[in-house]
């Protein structure tokens, strides 16, 4: 069965009413659909690990996990319409974890991560940087996974985000989650 995708500006009821479609990765910028690349198969081996990694530090209260929607601005209104991203990764209450939940605020997320891809670079590093702090979102990781594997660890000072970290290596951070890691460790290898 095909769907006829929309041709205007959705709201978060529409993109609510999308059919589920495991063939793309869907993200909804300012009302817009946009079809995110898939990830590479390094990509792939390095956001369970971190997963892992991230888990085995967290208090019990705090879970992180993978593929799950964000909406980092609600709709304002029918010309300000919402975002929903997914970062690769996602530490929240472990209550909304149990709890079984698709998508979550902004609001309730402690830290998100993402990891390059070929074509996702400029969008990382600018666009949901901006949006991540716009929506209060803690801290933010960015990880490159071309050789040598980086790590660039942020969290929001004042409405922007600061570097607290960018390493090859060791990563120590104290906020806004204290979190340890070796990041030459990353591909499980």
């Amino acid at each position: 069965m095909s769907h006829t995708w929309p041709d205007h500006l959705l709201s978060l009821a529409e993109w609510n009413e999308l059919p589920q479609d495991a063939s793309h990765r869907l993200e909804l910028v300012e009302g817009v659909l946009l079809v995110v690349p898939r990830p590479t198969a390094l990509h792939q081996l390095v956001v369970p690990e971190l997963c892992v990694l991230i888990n085995r530090q967290l208090p019990r209260e705090l879970r992180a996990v993978v593929d799950l929607e964000v909406v980092v601005r609600p709709d304002r209104g029918p010309r300000e319409r919402a975002t929903v991203r997914a970062p690769d990764i996602v530490v929240l209450p472990t209550e909304r974890v149990l709890a079984g939940a698709a998508r979550v605020d902004a609001a309730e997320v402690r830290l998100a991560v993402e990891i390059h891809s070929p074509g996702t670079v400029v969008t990382d590093k600018v666009t949901k940087m901006f949006e991540y702090a716009d929506a209060g979102i803690p801290g933010y990781w960015l990880v490159d996974i071309d050789p040598p594997m980086t790590v660039t660890a942020h969290v929001l000072v004042d409405g922007e985000y600061e570097v607290t970290a960018d390493t090859d290596g060791r990563l120590d951070v104290l906020t806004p989650l204290a979190l340890s890691l070796d990041v030459r460790t990353l591909t499980g290898l």
